[in-house]
């Protein structure tokens, strides 16, 4: 083995130790809760759960398939947030334009006389265009007043939302339903394993794109602004970079993500927009997914398969007497702790400021 390779596994495994640790002691501290849901031992409520937990997400040929569906679009939300992170942003927005991906594709779904491969390209084109707008407009104003990403993206989330349901409930509205009508045929992605499953060639375009994100952070000059925008701002404006142009193109590359994930959502799954009376989470869930994944594009696709595994099982658990919102547990004790990591270096980095001062 050279040097570069083994140089280059010992980096691997301390990028993601924490994240491995975070999920040992969250399935660790779960088991106690078990304990106090069946009243049995550590070590019977820990093989309850385990198994559990396999059964309902990769013990049958169905729950692996239908772990692989719940997979898919956390890819897509997990790299628009990796996007952003990238950059020091924050994109709560992602489900807002994960929604307005999939209004548009419920739209431009329901155009007739369109060959299917040209119509299969207006919803991915309408996905990534209105998912980018949605995102910019946040960037836009971040860059140029320099408001707080945070609180615009989430104001636009609700705004994506009511907007989605304003079309869903009223100029597309299916009578006597919740939903706008069926898209066509030549509109809907190809469910390569039977109409019986839901998996669909969404889930080709999501591992393409984590291909394409990974060259792009690591293979082009867009990316390198972007991660120097991220590491140091100071630092990469006097080298030459536009800061504000990087931080509303990386906004709007992290939007165009999310709504091509919603896009191929309803190409592949849903087939209509229906009316949303909360989030549908996907977008909220790929903060944990980047998270875990420390924004790496090929981390993203393990962290997804986890936590499409965890909210998949959430309804298995509770034929064994568990409470589905183990789950819920798991994933928030992991983010606990991959966000305590953060902090800690954050106040590790000025305490070094402070005596670089002194």
């Amino acid at each position: 083995m050279s040097n570069a390779k083994k140089k280059a596994m010992p980096d691997f495994i301390k990028e993601f130790s924490m994240s491995i640790f975070s999920i040992i002691v969250a399935l660790f501290i779960s088991v106690f809760f078990v304990m106090w849901a069946l009243k049995a031992g550590f070590a019977s409520s820990a093989s309850t759960l385990f198994s559990s937990i396999w059964a309902g997400s990769f013990g049958e040929k169905s729950h692996l398939v239908e772990t692989f569906v719940f997979t898919t679009p956390l890819i897509f939300t997990g790299l628009a947030h990796a996007v952003a992170f990238k950059t020091g942003l924050f994109n709560i927005g992602v489900e807002g334009q994960f929604i307005i991906g999939m209004l548009s594709a419920s739209l431009l779904g329901l155009i007739p006389g369109i060959p299917r491969p040209i119509h299969l390209i207006i919803i991915i084109l309408g996905g990534i265009a209105s998912g980018a707008l949605w995102a910019a407009i946040p960037g836009y104003l971040k860059a140029k007043i320099g408001t707080n990403e945070v609180v615009n993206t989430i104001m636009m989330n609700f705004i994506a939302m009511h907007l989605s349901n304003y079309f869903t409930m009223g100029p597309f509205h299916k009578p006597d339903s919740a939903s706008t009508e069926a898209i066509k045929s030549s509109a809907q992605l190809t469910r390569f394993l039977g109409q019986n499953y839901r998996l669909n060639t969404g889930i080709f375009i999501a591992l393409i794109l984590v291909v394409l994100v990974y060259i792009l952070f690591w293979k082009t000059t867009i990316g390198y602004e972007i991660r120097a925008v991220g590491l140091n701002q100071h630092a990469a404006e006097y080298g030459g970079i536009d800061i504000k142009k990087n931080i509303i193109l990386a906004m709007a590359i992290s939007g165009a993500i999310a709504g091509l994930g919603g896009a191929i959502h309803v190409a592949g799954i849903q087939h209509q927009s229906m009316q949303l009376f909360s989030f549908p989470n996907f977008g909220f869930d790929g903060i944990a997914v980047a998270l875990v994944a420390k924004s790496n594009p090929i981390g993203v696709i393990f962290s997804a398969i986890l936590f499409g595994a965890l909210n998949l099982s959430s309804g298995t658990l509770m034929l064994y007497g568990i409470p589905k919102t183990i789950s819920n547990l798991i994933q928030g004790i992991v983010i606990i702790f991959i966000a305590a990591e953060y902090i800690f270096k954050i106040i590790a980095e000025k305490r070094k400021k402070e005596a670089v001062i002194k």
